[in-house]
Formats: C-alpha cells, sequence, structure tokens
C-alpha cells in the first residue's frame, strides 16, 4: 500500500474553473519513502472541491528540475 503526503502546494486558477497545482509530495510504503514534484491539473466543482484531470511527477533531481523549467521558459 501506497500512502501520499502533500508537504507544500501552490495553484494558480486559469480559464473559468480551471486550476493548475504544482506540490511537493511524498510516497510512503512499507520499503521506505520517496519525495517528488507533483504538476495536476483539474477543475473546480461547483460546490467548490478541486477535481484533478490530469497529473505529472517529476523526480526531485536539480538537473531534471532545472531543464523542464528553461524549457517551459523557451516554448
Amino acid at each position: 500500500m501506497v500512502e501520499f503526503q502533500t508537504l507544500k502546494a501552490e495553484e494558480i486558477k486559469f480559464g473559468n474553473n480551471n486550476f493548475i497545482e504544482v506540490a511537493r509530495k511524498k510516497a510512503i510504503t512499507d520499503e521506505g519513502e520517496n519525495e517528488f514534484i507533483s504538476i495536476s491539473r483539474g477543475f473546480f466543482l461547483p460546490d467548490g472541491n478541486k477535481r484533478y484531470k490530469r497529473s505529472f511527477t517529476v523526480p526531485l533531481e536539480d538537473e531534471v528540475i532545472n531543464f523542464i523549467s528553461e524549457k517551459l521558459k523557451e516554448v
């Protein structure tokens, strides 16, 4: 079994009802723990709750994080 903990999350709303969330999360299993970055897209339900549509995870390696941030700015 895997338990996920959100350590920190930031979001930006866009469009009528959408958001993008960038979060630092931890996956906890019997074998150990693994921290990673999660980039998720979703929307808000009429009652204000979030519904996630897609998610992408990034390892906590400076080289990978720097590559993604640089390429996002270049595109």
